[in-house]
């Protein structure tokens, strides 16, 4: 169906158009008017009241005849290709539309009755309220407990209800209450409110079964996104299928986010920016850190989807199918984990070829200005022995073993002919004269202290003798047998 003949529908039912209910204008109203379960504004129930007498919506006639309606038309089988014109004129989907509003109406009146329960059988066991929190499990424990808070262990009911940590947790704390037995009007207004909460529950959920299965025809490819109850949710809000086709992505994210100004209470838990899109299961399954992310992906997506519904372009929903898979694809790729680095080596380092400096001149150089032999000579210091003064006016002057000869059991150094240092004639004119002067101290010689002149002789008893002939024989011995170019004694030939 074009778009000319739309517009020539719309202008045939000008009349049956105004008599559409205005879901933008009925929405502040009914979210005005809900309540949380712990509201301090909440209707206290007077003694003795019933809990009807607190409920709007519960046993009403509007109730009733939104549910005979919902009946009716869940009884009948609808396709998408029955739709002509504009969603917003088919009455079922007007019908969707009241009821998706109304399901707020539920979560309140429930409240309401959790609150009126609590004040009730707080007198029997107050601590209850802190033990089981969900308000129909505190009221269907409430009910199956009553006075008895001994049943607590042997209750089956009790068993599909809570977990077994809670059920021990809920037996002792029972065993030690301070509570007062109820009086059996009590009890019986107990169950009653019980039982009605019970009853509105089922209705909600008959009513969430119907949006979801009628979001098949209506919008099939928004329903393949999202889901069919997110998708009810946001149709709801934003006031019809085509009203929601022409909002952009970042308005359609903040659809159905409610704004809380509690003076008094903390705000650390309230999430600001965030609507029936975050809190859908799809958003919810990622782990927190990504939920905004996705969230922004999913409403982007929403827009395109809502946009093809709105004309009746894919009522097979593969379009909507597509999106979603391209949502879980990003979504797998936001989780993968990151790609594991491999260990590489290290590049061979690039060593440039050191500069080659030198040459025959540069070690010539060298061998001028190296420690000569000359130097070493001076350094050194005989041990045992004492220094002959050079001059004999500078008192521990020497020159080291500079021009001092072997003695036959220290190999004198070996003085190399290439680093040998050239001495000027002035130079060996001085030390010429210095060994011919006398060139050392009047102790020409160091005799050992226990060297004698004295000897005892078995022949002749006391003998004087040269204590320093026995040194002499080594010497010339030593020179004979160690020298340096002396050639072999005996050489036995063939």
């Amino acid at each position: 169906m074009s778009l000319a003949e739309e517009l020539l529908a719309d202008l045939e039912e000008g009349d049956g158009a105004d008599e559409l209910p205005e879901a933008p204008s009925a929405l502040p109203v009914i979210r005005e008017e809900k309540m949380e379960m712990d509201d301090p504004c909440a209707p206290e129930a007077p003694d003795g009241a019933a809990v009807h007498s607190l409920l709007k919506l519960a046993g009403s006639a509007r109730l009733e005849d939104m549910m005979q309606a919902v009946e009716k038309f869940f009884a009948k089988e609808r396709r998408a290709e029955d739709m002509v014109g504009p969603v917003e004129a088919d009455p079922e989907y007007q019908l969707i539309v009241e009821v998706n509003l109304m399901a707020a109406e539920f979560d309140t009146e429930i409240g309401i009755i959790h609150k009126y329960c609590k004040d009730l059988y707080g007198r029997r066991f107050p601590e209850l309220d802190s033990l089981v929190v969900a308000p129909l499990d505190y009221m269907l424990t409430a009910r199956e407990l009553g006075n008895d808070l001994e049943r607590v262990k042997n209750n089956d009911q009790l068993q599909q209800l809570l977990t077994q940590a809670t059920i021990m947790v809920v037996s002792v704390t029972a065993s030690t209450t301070q509570g007062e037995p109820l009086p059996e009007a009590d009890l019986v207004r107990l169950v009653e409110a019980c039982d009605l909460a019970l009853e509105l529950n089922q209705k909600k959920q008959r009513i969430y079964e119907y949006i979801e299965s009628r979001m098949g025809f209506i919008a099939p490819n928004l329903s393949a996104v999202v889901g069919a109850a997110t998708a009810a949710k946001l149709m709801g809000v934003a006031g019809g299928l085509t009203a929601l086709s022409k909002m952009p992505a970042c308005n359609i994210m903040l659809v159905g986010a409610e704004k809380r100004s509690l003076s008094g209470f903390s705000q650390a838990n309230v999430l600001p920016h965030t609507g029936f899109i975050y809190y859908s299961q799809l958003v919810q399954e990622l782990p927190p850190d990504l939920r905004r992310k996705t969230a922004r992906v999913v409403s982007a997506k929403v827009a395109l989807a809502a946009r093809v519904d709105s004309f009746h372009e894919c009522p097979s929903g593969h379009v909507g199918r597509s999106l979603r898979e391209d949502i879980e694809k990003k979504l797998d790729k936001m989780q993968e984990p990151p790609p594991v680095k491999a260990v590489k080596p290290l590049p061979a380092p690039i060593d440039m070829p050191g500069k080659r400096r030198g040459g025959k001149r540069v070690r010539k150089m060298k061998e001028r200005y190296a420690v000569t032999e000359m130097r070493k000579q001076a350094n050194r210091m005989t041990f045992g022995e004492i220094e002959d003064d050079a001059y004999q006016e500078d008192l521990g002057y020497t020159r080291g073993n500079i021009g001092k000869g072997g003695t036959g059991r220290i190999r004198a150094a070996q003085i190399d002919e290439k680093t040998k240092v050239r001495i000027s004639k002035t130079l060996q004119k001085s030390l010429q004269r210095q060994q011919n002067y006398g060139g050392t101290t009047t102790v020409k010689k160091h005799v050992a202290g226990t060297a004698s002149s004295v000897a005892f002789t078995p022949l002749q008893g006391l003998e004087i003798v040269n204590p320093q002939a026995a040194e002499k024989k080594v010497s010339e011995d030593n020179a004979r047998y160690f020298s340096s170019v002396a050639s072999f004694a005996k050489v036995e030939r063939d």
